[in-house]
């Protein structure tokens, strides 16, 4: 209930400096938990893996194995993505990245999806990267072509969405797959840039765009962050 409690206070809180109501300040505090960046997911590589229960337990005060059984007492297995998240938050005041990373995890030791693998089928790729300029920079390398060619060449990129500077969205190569993108100020001089890929054939194909992004977030690092660069 303490839980509850502090999150019901920051609707309050978020109602008394917007003038929204309650309804309102809740709906837009808990639409942060599915925009949080999503955490990297391996093609061959669960969560569990990637972050150490000692890790978890000091980011969300409990480790996989404590994660695992509230969850499954709480009947999880039976809900959704976006359901298993946001009960996260609003019940344990997780911060929204952590309850993404621990909803994939404990997805994922349920079986209800590979490594690598989207609920309900479908394999994804993502990478991140924080590039040391403000995220109105970043933004607009994703999002004004002849920037974009800098880094990204050779690719036919066919822009859904852009809003700035907040999220880019567009068909890749001519479909079916697509990439989501989120941006993130750090802090005046520097922002994250997380990339999500979706719609992938296979884990083949997952580990192979996994190691693109890797590649081309690592250019744009580079284009970025050169002196000389006019932005």
């Amino acid at each position: 209930m303490t839980s509850q409690r502090s999150f019901k206070s920051r609707v309050r809180a978020r109602m008394a400096r917007t003038g929204e109501s309650y309804t309102t300040a809740r709906r837009q505090l808990l639409a942060r938990v599915t925009a949080a960046p999503a955490p990297t997911v391996d093609a061959g590589r669960g969560q569990q893996d990637r972050i150490s229960a000692a890790l978890l337990r000091e980011r969300t005060g409990h480790d996989w194995d404590e994660w695992f059984a509230r969850l499954d007492a709480w009947g999880a297995a039976g809900r959704t993505h976006t359901e298993i998240a946001r009960w996260l938050v609003t019940e344990h005041e997780v911060p929204g990245w952590w309850a993404q990373t621990v909803t994939v995890g404990y997805e994922q030791a349920r079986g209800l999806r590979a490594p690598g693998q989207r609920r309900g089928g479908g394999f994804e790729a993502t990478g991140s990267r924080t590039v040391a300029v403000p995220v109105t920079v970043l933004f607009e390398a994703f999002a004004d072509e002849a920037v974009r060619r800098r880094w990204l060449p050779d690719v036919a990129v066919r822009v859904r969405t852009a809003t700035a500077p907040k999220s880019f969205r567009a068909d890749w190569a001519g479909g079916p797959s697509r990439i989501v993108v989120g941006f993130t100020p750090v802090s005046g001089s520097k922002a994250r840039v997380a990339v999500q890929h979706e719609k992938l054939t296979g884990a083949e194909e997952a580990d192979r765009l996994k190691a693109y992004w890797r590649d081309r977030l690592a250019a744009l690092k580079q284009l970025l962050e050169q002196p000389e660069v006019t932005r």
